[in-house]
């Protein structure tokens, strides 16, 4: 039988991802949303939590799309009524808030996930294969993407909080964490802050690699044209290349076949769902917060840069 979910942040990015794989998926029923904006279509909806949760003891796991600042709140709320959890990236507005949320969790004995999608596209687990054994001579993230184009009206990504161009740039993270044997960390960063903005509207990194290896991240959101995914990698046995933010992979200059993904459980959000239809069965929880840390690190050693005021 379907678990029933609750959908709460009525977004882009509940629309467009969120929606469509849980509607497809066997594993979910869409029973309910939360958002003081939105709605779908032949769905229960409430404009706040708290009367979600006591009018519908029957749906059992909540998954939160708002802004990273208000989740936290959000989760709490559902984890002490007893609900399994699934967070989108990021999973909170800080590292101690996502520990204080799984600590939550394991004391009221429920399921939280902390999601990273770029994990799931179509070539991160070939590209992971292909990597191991390998000595990584040099990582080079190219993350470049307009934002007017991909998050119209988003204002709250210019707050304290919203983290800029780290929204998207938290995706390449997500990919490099889970592709590298070894774990990097930030060595120095360049943030390049709008003068009426409070978050970086561009950055640039460099890691240590514990082997040597030269890593570095450069992450823009004033990109027109073509946009750029891509994480190009060095070894002491070839070349790798992961474009399209995963999507697409080219080993030693030739491209790879990606699965077939002929059902709707073949991308990136129905991926996501189905795991965490496995945490809710089996108990577990996964709060992975290694893509989260090295963005905490950016900003705590970055040195501001002030650039001209972002017009929307």
């Amino acid at each position: 039988m379907p678990l029933k979910i609750a959908l709460a942040g009525i977004g882009k990015i509940a629309r467009d991802q969120h929606v469509p794989a849980i509607t497809a998926s066997p594993d979910w029923e869409l029973a309910a949303t939360v958002s003081r904006h939105g709605t779908v279509d032949g769905i229960e909806a409430f404009d706040d939590l708290d009367a979600m949760l006591k009018a519908r003891p029957d749906i059992k796991v909540v998954s939160l799309c708002m802004p990273p600042v208000p989740r936290f709140d959000y989760a709490k709320a559902a984890i002490r009524a007893g609900r399994h959890v699934m967070l989108e990236k990021p999973p909170g507005a800080t590292l101690s808030e996502c520990h204080a949320l799984e600590n939550l969790a394991r004391e009221a004995g429920v399921s939280i996930y902390a999601t990273w999608h770029s994990r799931e596209a179509a070539m991160v687990a070939t590209a992971k294969s292909w990597l191991a054994g390998k000595r990584i001579k040099s990582l080079v993230v190219t993350w470049k993407e307009e934002v007017r184009k991909w998050h119209p009206g988003q204002t709250w990504i210019w707050q304290a909080g919203g983290l800029g161009v780290f929204d998207p740039g938290i995706n390449a993270l997500s990919i490099v964490t889970e592709i590298l044997a070894d774990p990097i960390h930030v060595t120095s960063s360049e943030l390049l802050i709008p003068e009426n903005c409070e978050t970086p509207i561009a950055a640039n990194l460099t890691f240590k690699h514990p082997h040597g290896g030269k890593v570095s991240a450069e992450f823009d959101f004033r990109k027109e044209g073509d946009q750029f995914w891509n994480i190009a990698i060095e070894t002491d046995q070839g070349s790798l290349v992961l474009s399209d933010g995963g999507a697409t992979l080219t080993i030693d200059g030739k491209q790879q076949s990606a699965a077939t993904e002929d059902n709707a459980l073949g991308g990136e959000y129905p991926r996501l769902y189905a795991s965490m239809a496995g945490l809710v069965r089996e108990g577990g929880i996964d709060m992975d917060l290694s893509p989260m840390a090295h963005v905490a690190d950016a900003f705590l050693l970055g040195r501001r840069v002030s650039v001209e005021p972002f017009i929307e």
